[in-house]
């Protein structure tokens, strides 16, 4: 591995994150399965991509320069 990501776009990170917010939710008598975890890490990447895409949009919409060369 030479490449580099940060911790939020790594699914392990983002697995171990719900692991421990579904062992706490175990304290509350809240089951949360395995297979559920699993899915609920696909489902906040997903998020992440569609709000990164957004913000991106939205940055280029209120930028106050042009991109181009100077």
């Amino acid at each position: 591995m030479d490449q580099y990501k940060t911790a939020l776009a790594s699914k392990a990170v983002w697995g171990g994150i719900i692991a421990i917010l579904a062992s706490i939710a175990a304290i509350w008598g809240i089951k949360i399965s395995p297979d559920d975890q699993a899915r609920l890490v696909d489902i906040i990447i997903a998020m992440a991509a569609g709000i990164g895409g957004i913000m991106a949009i939205w940055g280029r919409i209120t930028a106050t320069k042009m991109i181009g060369k100077p």
